[in-house]
């Protein structure tokens, strides 16, 4: 198995969270993010890691970012170690493509959820109730049915190792403020359909998202990661069928693996077959490739 990135330990920094894929350092006036090889599904971090998943997210979080910023600016100060400070530089090897600085932000405290496709929880609840997050849906729609318009679905951010909850728009008003929930929602929306529009181009559908926002005074931006296989659901193209699951370049796959072996969705995660692992990097890198050329 190729080298990979469980966790970092850069003693001369100061490590101020580790999240389930992050590990966030503070250099004073930004921050340092880099992008470990863990993996999470259902919330939980598996516990074994998937040897270059972190650089692949880092490549195309940048790639959109730059495409999203006639839309909106993001955290990124730098993504290149040569422009690091000298106090990351004894760490170069370990920052090299897997990393960014950026500027410190308040994260909103909701996760700005988008669907263009009904699947996954959406899909769950559709069948219950036939809406999703309090929006009501046309009847009749099967799953991996495209949705006449993209919705706005957000939900919670619970602590590591809880499930998220999906809230309709009325609980992220009262989480946010009625502004701010407006403007996360239009952005959110414009986003995902430029973001769409140009993975269709390359034979990807990006069925559903999440971003993260955050204010840097009364600025709002756009923060973390972007259309990645780790926050969205890309399915082939070439391979769409809908009226059941899609085959995929996202995590989806893993999610499937756990569920046929009915763990329950608690921790301790179970360890992952290498075939499992090389099969989630290879799908997480044709996205890279069918996405950037890279």
């Amino acid at each position: 198995m190729e080298s990979y990135v469980m966790e970092t330990d850069f003693p001369d920094l100061k490590l101020v969270k580790r999240g389930k894929v992050r590990d966030i350092y503070d250099l004073g006036d930004t921050l340092l993010m880099v992008m470990s090889d863990r993996i999470s599904a259902f919330d939980v971090i598996m516990p074994d890691p998937v040897p270059g998943k972190g650089k692949v997210l880092t490549q195309i979080s940048l790639f959109w970012f730059e495409a999203m910023q006639a839309l909106i600016e993001n955290h990124i100060v730098a993504s290149d170690v040569a422009q690091y400070p000298k106090a990351c530089q004894p760490y170069a090897e370990d920052l090299f493509e897997r990393s960014m600085i950026v500027r410190k932000a308040e994260p909103l405290p909701i996760e700005c959820v988008v669907r263009g496709y009904i699947s996954g929880s959406g899909w769950k609840s559709y069948q219950k109730s036939g809406d999703i997050c309090g929006i009501k849906l046309p009847p009749g729609l099967t799953e991996s049915d495209r949705l006449p318009e993209p919705i706005f679905t957000p939900a919670t951010k619970e602590e590591l190792g809880q499930h998220d909850i999906n809230i309709d728009f009325d609980a992220a008003v009262k989480m946010v403020g009625g502004d701010i929930a407006e403007k996360v929602r239009q952005l959110s929306i414009d986003i995902y359909k430029k973001g769409a529009e140009i993975a269709d181009q390359k034979g990807i559908i990006i069925a559903d998202t999440k971003f993260e926002f955050g204010l840097i005074g009364e600025d709002l931006i756009l923060i973390d990661e972007v259309l990645t296989p780790d926050s969205s659901r890309f399915w082939p193209k070439d391979a769409y069928a809908p009226g059941g699951p899609q085959k995929s370049y996202d995590k989806q796959y893993l999610r499937d693996y756990l569920i046929s072996i009915e763990w329950d969705k608690n921790p301790p995660a179970p360890s992952l077959p290498d075939d499992v692992i090389r099969n989630t990097i290879q799908k997480y890198r044709e996205a890279l490739t069918q996405l950037t050329g890279r």
